[in-house]
């Protein structure tokens, strides 16, 4: 790769940056926010009813196909950072990374079930040729000033939490309030957006990134990020290895051998649940004993890793074999940590919807409103100030990319302040309507009762319109329901209404009535639209959308992080192991508040009370400070423990842990509505409360072993 030294960054700064940083911060916040906010919706528009535009699909389904996303888009960086730093550089896979992830999304606004999945699997490539190069070029632009790269990380990082924030916020909100497709769709817009900009001012970085000339050897600071031949390995490992007296440790043929069959086996596993539980057709369709062919397969690619990593790591000295044992010790947890955290994707954005009062009355309408206005406009705020900083530096020169940068900005605005006028001019409506209370009967034509309480069973339903048949064991009677709408109606008005998964009444003007009804026709499907009359009329009431809550995690990253920067350079700094089992005794301590929580809900079906939304709140503070304590340890020590020729290999085996994290997550997720049935929606969240929580302890008692293994590396 070719270097820079032609080159003054410096001359050109923003913050005491090179004005090319900025270029790649927003570059990587427009990628963030289209991950994000598709992210966001992708499980609530898949589990939501197909009139109203969702596929109707089970948690089960959803979720198998969100856990083979989010656990292959961890996969391909391995192979897209390998292609760049060999082949066409890393800008150019920046770009063919963006356009595909662009075309992805827009595949996915279509809304039709083929070109989800081709969008799906165009975000997944793309985001293997974006996610590792960004991170290469910042490397680069800094090999002559190391010591200026914490502080280009920590701005660049500020773009990441910047992005997954405005991502979760905007598309989550356009998504429910306005379509599925605008929300989509608007990822897919800002990805295109970031993309031109980066493109037309990629000047700025020179001849940073470019395609590799053949032969040539870039002499810059190699960094675990970076590093990806054998040649680099070797530098990065140089002094580690004089100091160890390392020997080298090639790939053998079997080495190979059991990497591609285990590789395989478990993409095609990854790719096979979606296809099993959504399509029906099961690649592993055969038994083994009493195993299923699924579970045969999965287990005979972790046995053949498992050799495989055992194989390579006795072929070490004593303390290289430690070291990486150490590093193995750290992965195991980092798949407990991330089945549990990732719930928040899936599990905890459905309970978000369908189990928490989302309703904000009076003050803390009010109260929430404010708050909402100022989280959101003070973060663009502070980044509009950044753009206008680098506009100043860089328009003359750049000035088509910075006049797109501008544009995405005002677009930006304008949702922004289109979101706040809408949810002032919000108004609530409480509505008469007919609902049916239905005798619930067995096989026999005999009253069913309660096995507690020894009372009949009841459920209920809405009188649709399309229908005036009443059975012998229902009752139809008025009852009353709210509807919040940035609408104007008056008392007597009357209107259409249909009931929602979560129980909450959407408002259907004539045109989504229209669609809806094509819809449930389409699908040979009963309309089940309800007519409703204003009864009365509340001012000051908000709805806050089950996307909403994933802002927090962002909002406390920027909030937490500097006190924990400050702590982890304290005297107060545990070791690493302690800082694991600490972030997953806090990951755990926030499954808790969310399993006290969840206990009015019970298993979600018949009659249960709304959870406050503080204690989906809570959830998510402790999540992230357990993401606190933890995301500094992991990569770190990998860098550190590994000699130079395992490096690429021990990143992989870091990144296949974060993809079984994340499709356990959805695995286990995916029986949610199965657990509830058969215990509650408590004791689901318990899971999560005591495994990861256990673990951590488990690391905190291995400290004096880890440490032992590790040899003195902090």
């Amino acid at each position: 790769m070719q270097g820079n030294s032609n080159n003054n960054f410096f001359e050109s700064k923003v913050l005491g940056h090179p004005a090319g940083l900025f270029v790649l911060f927003f570059t990587e916040m427009w990628e963030r926010f289209s991950y994000y906010g598709m992210r966001a919706l992708l499980v609530l528009f898949l589990v939501s009813q197909y009139g109203l535009g969702g596929w109707d699909w089970s948690a089960k389904q959803a979720l198998a196909l969100y856990g083979t996303y989010t656990a292959m888009v961890y996969l391909t960086p391995i192979l897209g950072g390998f292609i760049a730093d060999q082949i066409i550089g890393y800008r150019k896979a920046v770009v063919i990374g963006a356009l595909l992830m662009t075309l992805g999304h827009g595949s996915m606004a279509l809304e039709n079930e083929m070109t989800m999945y081709i969008g799906i699997g165009l975000l997944i490539l793309g985001n293997g040729f974006f996610k590792p190069n960004m991170t290469s070029i910042i490397s680069h632009m800094y090999k002559d000033v190391p010591e200026k790269k914490d502080g280009a990380y920590t701005i660049f990082y500020m773009g990441v939490n910047a992005g997954a924030f405005l991502g979760i916020m905007l598309c989550g909100y356009i998504g429910i309030n306005e379509s599925w497709s605008y929300g989509f769709g608007l990822a897919g817009i800002f990805m295109f957006l970031g993309m031109l900009q980066f493109v037309f001012a990629q000047g700025i970085l020179g001849t940073i990134g470019l395609k590799p000339e053949k032969g040539a050897k870039d002499q810059l600071e190699i960094t675990p990020e970076t590093a990806k031949d054998n040649d680099e390995l070797d530098q990065l490992g140089s002094t580690q290895k004089k100091a160890e007296k390392d020997k080298l440790n090639p790939f053998t043929p079997v080495d190979k051998i059991l990497t591609w069959i285990a590789a395989v086996i478990a993409v095609v596993w990854i790719i096979n649940d979606p296809l099993s539980k959504i399509g029906g057709y099961n690649i592993f369709d055969f038994t083994i004993g009493n195993m299923l062919g699924a579970d045969f397969a999965i287990l005979i690619a972790f046995i053949l890793f498992i050799v495989l990593l055992i194989s390579r790591i006795i072929r070490y000295s004593n303390v290289i074999r430690d070291k990486m044992l150490a590093v193995a010790i750290f992965a195991f947890f980092t798949v407990f940590f991330w089945a549990a955290f990732e719930q928040a994707g899936g599990t905890m954005t459905i309970f978000a919807d369908r189990f928490t009062d989302r309703v904000m009355e009076d003050n803390y309408a009010t109260l929430f409103i404010v708050i909402d206005i100022i989280i959101t406009i003070v973060p663009i705020g502070i980044i509009s100030w950044v753009l206008f900083r680098l506009f100043k530096q860089t328009f003359k020169k750049y000035m088509l990319s910075n006049i797109i940068l501008g544009f995405s900005f005002l677009l930006i605005w304008g949702i922004v302040i289109w979101k706040i006028d809408r949810n002032l001019d919000s108004t609530a409506y409480i509505v008469a309507y007919q609902n049916v209370e239905v005798a619930e009967m067995d096989e026999d034509g005999n009253p069913v009762l309660d096995e507690e309480t020894g009372e009949q069973v009841f459920s209920y339903h809405a009188l649709y319109t399309s229908t005036n048949e009443i059975a012998q064991n229902e009752r139809v009677f008025t009852d009353s329901a709210k509807v919040i709408e940035p609408i104007e109606m008056r008392i007597g008005q009357s209107f259409h209404i249909v009931q929602k998964k979560s129980g909450e009444f959407k408002y259907l003007s004539d045109d989504e009535l229209a669609a809806y009804e094509d819809k449930m026709i389409f699908k040979s499907q009963p309309t089940r639209v309800t007519e409703a009359t204003v009864v009365d009329i509340k001012d000051n009431e908000v709805v806050i959308e089950p996307t909403w809550f994933g802002i927090l995690n962002s909002l406390f990253i920027i909030m937490f992080a500097p006190l924990f920067s400050r702590l982890w350079e304290s005297r107060w700094n545990p070791s690493g192991p302690v800082k694991y089992g600490l972030g997953l005794i806090l990951l755990g301590i926030g499954f808790g508040a969310l399993a006290i929580g969840a206990i009015p809900v019970g298993k979600g079906t018949g009659d249960f009370e709304l959870v406050s939304v503080w204690w989906l709140t809570f959830a998510y503070l402790f999540h992230t400070l357990g993401e606190l304590c933890l995301s500094p340890v992991g990569l770190s020590y990998v860098s550190k423990l590994v000699p130079g020729r395992m490096i690429a290999f021990m990143f992989g085996v870091w990144y296949l842990a974060v993809a079984i994290g994340n499709k356990l997550a959805s695995s286990v997720g995916g029986m949610v509505e199965e657990i509830a049935e058969r215990a509650s929606y408590s004791e689901f969240f318990l899971i999560f409360t005591l495994v990861p929580a256990g673990i951590g302890i488990l690391a905190i008692l291995l400290t004096p072993v880890i440490k032992k293994f590790m040899h003195g590396v902090k």
